[in-house]
């Protein structure tokens, strides 16, 4: 939520600098994230005067160029070299000065500087409309018409607007401070100051009395109802203060009757609603819900189905609005109206929450009333926005104030007692102190005993209910840095929680991969609902879960694997020019069964770009699915599994159907490069290879203990193999046969070269493979050493039909 500081001087007097109104903020419970200054016209227009030509002839040395001489106010005329062709003796216009900055409008800012152009001296600029970013114009310079003296600040001319804008990081409790009003009430509690009357005594004019009747149905949906109807109204552009001030906090302005709503919801924190009074069929209004399976089409022309619950507020014939969180496409203010019903409202939280949430509508509105408003500024806010509508667009009052309001709200009582400040807060506060910070948020005394207080609690803040409650607001205004730490408090105490078996394991992969070059990445368990459904590390049966409260379609979904989220991480490096990637992530997954949920864990690798930047010392090579096995094997190897088997698989986001990762027991996972119709989906335009693991599973399929060997006395021997075999035959079995011949003397294998082609047959492939061999007892003999080789090529001749290149 931001805030502007010059809307909040309207309230209360400020006289600290932003960064300290800011740290005061925080400290009280509203945490500033960010200030940022608004300029309505680029720059502020800082170091621009008028000026006056007083003279003009034309530049010795270029055809184009004119020589002047400007006077700025400062005693001193200032020649300038302009290239306008409009520049004339006699002329007011706009100069900027050596050192001030422009803003054009299709370039970058610079900034003016005292020059020679073509031999001639020239002190500053004589601007054109674009070059101040005041508009799109760059056919001559601007010439003014004004009698305001020369040295006239520009911005003084142009009635430049500047502010600070104050981003506060709202917290879901905090309803009451979502105003510049509500934000107001803090600093008068932090600074002991008083706030400054905000709602006008004035009425608007009666014109022409319309016919109207104002129902509320369903008084548990809506305790209170209030409007009135203005006409002799004129939709226009809004005046540029009250566009400055909408513009400071980040809003758009749309017209006049709009930005008024706008300005009373940010202002009050109050929430209104402008009908089209031409457009309400039957002179009626009515509150009511019921309306199940209607179907109503919203503002964003979407048609949505109404539910059995969604208030809505209706004209004689059908609905207009989703009470308190969106309006209709067709009882909107238009370029046309000129009369409207003007709705100020309290709305039940609960109602609101839960139509907002089914529909997906987000609005400030129903931000407001979902987290409680106050019942009592209704009426103050409808009159101050009367008011403002007669200022700026002609409005006259035609027709009684409306306001239903069946049963009176009563403000909350709370009892204090006052040793549970001390056990609460842990020093003692002065009763005076205490009294005075809750009398200064508007939480009054209503009665003293040596034992407790009785406080009333404004209807405004609507989540201070209990004792604890009151302890908090005093804790935040007396200052939670205020509060001595005792001689005795420390942190030792606070020893690592056991992160259990998984989470042991979880460390040693993450320390791994890191080593191994590897950035982790943390991403949001909320997922995209609208991504094809994947469920691979889940099985049938399984469906996706589903959050019931979505903040977004986007957001809709639990996640159900690590892909999506890892090709959206790879596509925004990508796109900002950072291709040579390795990323994992480990992170829970989530689907449903019947009415059950679950979650599993599971690890992402992933794999992109090049093996290393580019460099002449060494050949700069992609990296290659092999490059991910290795660190799969890598992985099992650190934490003491079995080598996980790769085969052939049949997913569809792979290309060639990608591979299956297996244990003994069962799948575990896939691993391939990412499909070309899964890369297009993502926009990311470069080769990704994945690898996607389940991780409960691949522990345990091993979970043994990591034990020290000794490292070897005696000298291993290599001996090399070329096999010719069919391309059916895999690694995986020539590994087998080897492992199981050479036992524990093999100590490692490698393939340093695979051939296929001719003078090969069709069908065949070549694997030349070293064979490390080692006993750590003794020294091998040559005679062992070749009966183990000799068997090894039996077998593979006789099971595998490999030829031995001799």
């Amino acid at each position: 939520m931001k805030v502007s500081l010059n809307w909040l001087k309207e309230f209360i007097d400020i006289q600290d600098e932003p960064e300290k109104l800011a740290d005061k903020l925080t400290f009280g419970g509203l945490e500033v994230e960010g200030i940022e200054k608004y300029e309505s016209l680029p720059g502020g227009l800082k170091g621009v005067v008028i000026g006056e030509v007083k003279s003009c002839k034309k530049h010795p040395n270029a055809d184009r160029l004119s020589l002047t001489s400007v006077d700025i106010g400062s005693g001193n005329e200032s020649p300038i070299v302009c290239g306008a062709p409009n520049v004339a003796e006699g002329q007011k216009v706009l100069v900027a000065t050596p050192g001030a900055f422009i803003y054009p409008i299709n370039s970058e800012a610079f900034k003016i500087k005292k020059a020679k152009i073509r031999g001639e001296v020239s002190e500053g600029m004589i601007c054109a409309e674009d070059e101040l970013g005041l508009g799109e114009n760059h056919e001559g310079i601007m010439v003014l018409d004004t009698d305001l003296p020369n040295g006239t600040p520009a911005a003084e001319y142009f009635k430049a607007y500047s502010d600070i804008s104050i981003e506060i990081g709202l917290t879901p409790n905090r309803g009451d401070a979502a105003s510049h009003l509500g934000v107001a009430r803090d600093i008068k509690a932090l600074y002991s100051k008083e706030l400054k009357s905000f709602v006008p005594k004035d009425w608007p004019a009666k014109g022409e009395m319309k016919k109207l009747v104002v129902e509320l149905l369903h008084p548990e949906a809506c305790p209170r109802y209030a409007g009135i109807v203005i006409n002799n109204l004129k939709v226009e552009e809004s005046p540029s203060w009250l566009q400055n001030k909408l513009k400071a906090i980040g809003l758009s302005p749309i017209n006049n009757i709009v930005d008024v709503t706008n300005f009373i919801l940010h202002d009050l924190g109050q929430p209104l609603h402008a009908f089209d009074y031409d457009k309400i069929s039957g002179s009626k209004v009515i509150v009511k819900h019921g309306l199940k399976g209607h179907k109503f089409k919203t503002l964003d022309e979407v048609e949505r189905t109404l539910h059995e619950e969604d208030l809505m507020i209706c004209n004689g014939n059908e609905p207009m609005c989703i009470g308190g969180v969106f309006g209709g496409i067709d009882s909107g203010v238009s370029e046309t109206t000129t009369s409207i019903f003007l709705e100020s409202a309290c709305f039940d939280p609960v109602f609101i929450r839960k139509s907002s949430q089914r529909h997906g509508l987000k609005t400030d509105a129903a931000f407001r009333f979902e987290r409680g408003t106050d019942i009592d500024m209704v009426i103050s806010a409808l009159k101050k926005a009367a008011v403002l509508l007669a200022e700026i667009a002609g409005g006259k009052i035609a027709s009684e104030l409306f306001d239903i309001y069946p049963e009176q709200a009563k403000a909350r009582e709370v009892e204090l007692k006052k040793s549970e400040i001390k056990r609460l807060i842990g020093v003692e506060i002065d009763h005076e102190e205490v009294i005075k910070i809750l009398k200064n948020l508007d939480i009054t005394l209503i009665s003293d005993s040596d034992v407790a207080w009785k406080f009333e609690v404004p209807k405004y803040r609507t989540e201070v209910s209990r004792a604890a409650d009151l302890i908090e607001e005093i804790l935040r205004i007396y200052g939670f840095n205020n509060i001595p730490l005792s001689k005795n408090t420390g942190s030792e105490y606070l020893a690592p929680g056991d992160k259990g078996d998984y989470g042991q394991y979880e460390d040693i992969i993450s320390d791994y991969l890191i080593g191994r070059n590897f950035n982790e990445i943390l991403s949001n368990s909320l997922s995209n609902g609208e991504y094809d459904l994947r469920l691979e590390h889940f099985g049938s049966g399984y469906e996706n879960a589903i959050i019931l409260n979505k903040l977004s379609e986007e957001l809709g979904v639990m996640r159900n694997n690590l892909l999506y989220s890892m090709l959206e991480v790879l596509r925004h490096n990508v796109n900002r020019k950072q291709k040579n990637l390795r990323l994992f992530e480990l992170g829970f997954i989530y689907a449903k069964k019947g009415k059950a949920y679950h979650q599993k864990r599971a690890l992402s690798i992933a794999l992109s770009g090049q093996s290393n930047e580019e460099s002449w010392l060494s050949e700069n090579k992609a990296q290659n699915f092999f490059d991910l096995k290795s660190v799969l094997n890598g992985i099992a190897e650190r934490i003491g599994l079995p080598m996980p088997g790769i085969k052939p698989g049949n997913y569809k986001f792979l290309k060639a159907g990608g591979f299956q990762i297996n244990n003994d027991k069962a799948v575990i996972g896939w691993v391939g490069s990412i499909d070309d119709k899964m890369l297009k989906t993502f926009d990311l335009e470069q080769d990704a290879i994945i690898a996607g693991i389940e991780l409960d599973k691949f522990i345990e399929s091993g979970k043994k203990d990591i034990l020290f060997k000794e490292i070897p006395k005696f000298p291993e021997v290599r001996r090399d193999l070329s096999l010719v075999l069919d391309e059916a035959i895999s690694y995986d079995q020539i590994i087998a046969i080897a492992e199981k011949e050479g036992g524990s003397l093999i100590d490692r294998i490698g393939v340093f070269d695979v051939f296929k082609g001719k003078p090969l047959e069709k069908g065949k492939k070549s694997y030349a493979m070293s064979f490390i061999l080692i006993d750590p007892e003794k020294t091998l003999e040559d005679k062992r050493i070749d009966k183990l080789m000799n068997n090894l090529i039996d077998k593979y001749e006789k099971e595998l039909g490999a030829v031995i290149r001799r």
